[in-house]
């Protein structure tokens, strides 16, 4: 078989640091690379193929839609797209949702519904966004302005302005930012993943519901890499004991498909009107028929099993040779490791195990659906790994 990689370096940008790996098929947790070797997938593209390559039923339904109809655009109405918007309202409690592609696209529909909720109750001079320092919302401007690492602004500047970055977990930073600032929305992500895989502390998280509750402020929960069962419940403010007011979520949702949705509470549900937003993409119907065999499988008895996985993999590594510490929620686990993680990582590679690295972590975002020898025989890959590199 011939391999692309030469073509792929010569015509397409250069913008990922990618593995020396060329992937050509998958079943579940295992996929296979151009010479027929076998890997046990942790990483599960980034968090998006949340049951895994090929999965029958999530093919079924998306082959079925794509035979009947694969687009529309949104001058039309369509059934994968009301039954997807349906399930979410009922499984969150929210009331409205807009359908877009990416993260980022669900982050700046997010913070449009927040800077026209605040606008026009309070005024126009109410615009400015509070996020988290090691925060990651996206890599439009507009997200990238919200993220709270410089790292990702260096040479996209003048970025877009209206956004203010206080440290995670310290409650009187949020709270002067609050009185100081005219804020129009507060965003969080429960679990900075990109930062580090760090869960926010609880008490800060109620903090902010009080303050954006006491003031008026719509608070945003940013559930892209986080949400669709990844933590350990459909998603992970459900956790926090808090009720947002905006989430945005990507990522598993549409189980290998690019698809996102911001869901809107009753506070700010008819705060979208015509023309105010807009996406062509935008609950395509292939993709929301995708999310809604997703979507439609995370119940209690899976979410358990989720939960159950997870405590015996931060069983297993938390006192491994050459592991620091071990932080996370659900399936959704930064390893901090004695030895450097991305040598870790391909070394694990070489050993028929992908994984990934967030700042100086191992990453694992397994498929929420792995069977448990797979899992086991990934673990302990990763532990040799961890005790031979240290």
């Amino acid at each position: 078989m011939n391999s692309f990689i030469a073509k792929d370096k010569e015509y397409v940008a250069g913008t990922y640091g990618r593995f020396p790996l060329e992937l050509t098929e998958g079943k579940g947790c295992i996929v296979k690379d151009i010479n027929g070797k076998e890997y046990i997938d942790m990483g599960s593209g980034i968090g998006v193929t949340a049951f895994g390559y090929a999965d029958e039923e999530w093919t079924k339904a998306v082959t079925a839609q794509a035979c009947r109809l694969q687009h529309t655009s949104n001058l039309y109405y369509t059934e994968p797209c009301a039954l997807l918007a349906e399930a979410l309202c009922q499984k969150t409690g929210m009331k409205k949702v807009f359908f877009s592609n990416s993260g980022a696209e669900a982050n700046e529909c997010a913070i449009k519904v927040a800077r026209k909720y605040s606008a026009q109750k309070k005024g126009d001079e109410f615009y400015t966004i509070i996020t988290l320092k090691n925060s990651f919302h996206g890599r439009t401007l507009t997200t990238l302005s919200a993220t709270g690492q410089d790292v990702f602004h260096k040479l996209f500047n003048p970025l877009t302005p209206g956004f203010a970055h206080v440290a995670a977990n310290d409650t009187q930073e949020l709270i002067n930012a609050v009185e100081a600032l005219k804020p129009a929305g507060i965003m969080l992500e429960m679990v900075q993943g990109e930062g580090g895989v760090i869960p926010l502390d609880k008490e800060f998280v109620i903090t902010a519901q009080r303050l954006a509750t006491e003031n008026d402020i719509p608070l945003i929960i940013d559930e892209v890499q986080t949400g669709n069962g990844r933590t350990g419940s459909l998603y992970a403010y459900m956790q926090f004991g808090i009720t947002p007011d905006i989430v945005s979520t990507a990522k598993g949702l549409g189980g290998g498909l690019p698809i996102s949705a911001t869901m809107m509470s009753e506070k700010v549900q008819y705060v979208l009107g015509p023309s105010d937003h807009g996406s062509t993409y935008g609950g395509n119907p292939v993709c929301c028929a995708g999310a809604l065999s997703v979507i439609s499988r995370l119940d209690e008895a899976f979410l358990k099993d989720v939960r159950s996985k997870s405590e015996y993999v931060f069983a297993s590594l938390a006192d491994a040779d050459g592991v620091e510490s071990v932080s996370g929620m659900g399936l959704m686990i930064g390893i901090k490791t004695k030895g450097n993680a991305k040598e870790i990582v391909n070394k694990c590679m070489e050993n028929g195990v992908l994984c990934l690295t967030a700042k100086d972590k191992v990453r694992l975002l397994p498929p929420l659906n792995i069977p448990m020898p797979a899992l086991e025989k990934a673990v302990n890959v990763i532990k040799t790994v961890c005790k031979e590199i240290m």
